[in-house]
Parts: structure tokens; C-alpha cells; sequence
């Protein structure tokens, strides 16, 4: 979780500081239905490197917007949640679906 020194005075700055990426976003699209093992994710956020989501993972883990479990088995299985706090960002993706679909109809209406 970030200090009390590193939060912006604004609240929206905070909220963009913690999830103001695509990466983060399409990882939290996923994790609102349910928990995924780290290929899964990979596999369906075309363009992401490995890196790039191994980084994003953990700065998430980082700041308690998710969960990393490991299970005691061979080979090893690991898999992504959201914590509570992370579900609490539920009604900020659903918003941004249902501005984006709304965005994508009126598109689709003026071609």
C-alpha cells in the first residue's frame, strides 16, 4: 500500500495512480469474475509481456488490490484474486464498461 507521503492530494490522482494503466485494467476486468492462474491472464490480454504483467501483478499485490495464492502442490500453482479492497473497485470497471459500450454504439450509429 502506498504512505500517507506518497498519496496525491487528489483523490482521482490516487485512484489513477493505483490502477492508471491499460495493463491494470484489463487485469482487474479479469479478476471481477473470478481468480486466474498467471498464463490465463497472459493469454488474454494480447501485447502484454510476460514482464510487464509479472510487474503489474506485483505492484497490485503491492498496493492490496489483489491476492497471490500458492499452492502447496507439484508443479507449484499460483493464482491471481482481488482482495476486498480490490473488489472495491467493482462499480469503477463497471462504470467503465458501460461508458465504453455506450461510446462503441454511438460509433457504430454515425458510420
Amino acid at each position: 500500500m502506498l504512505t500517507k507521503e506518497e498519496l496525491p492530494a487528489c483523490p482521482v490522482a490516487t485512484t489513477v495512480q493505483l490502477i492508471g494503466n491499460k495493463w491494470k485494467l484489463l487485469i482487474l476486468r479479469n479478476l471481477l469474475i473470478r481468480p486466474w492462474r498467471f498464463n490465463e491472464i497472459f493469454r488474454s490480454i494480447p501485447g502484454i509481456s510476460q514482464k510487464v504483467l509479472t510487474d503489474n501483478l506485483r505492484a497490485m499485490e503491492k498496493d492490496g488490490l489483489i491476492i497471490r495464492t500458492v499452492y502447496p502442490e507439484v508443479p507449484p500453482r499460483v493464482e491471481y484474486s482481488l482482495s476486498e479492497l480490490g473488489d472495491r473497485m467493482r462499480p469503477i470497471i463497471k462504470a467503465m464498461e458501460a461508458w465504453g459500450q455506450s461510446y462503441q454504439q454511438l460509433v457504430r450509429e454515425t458510420e
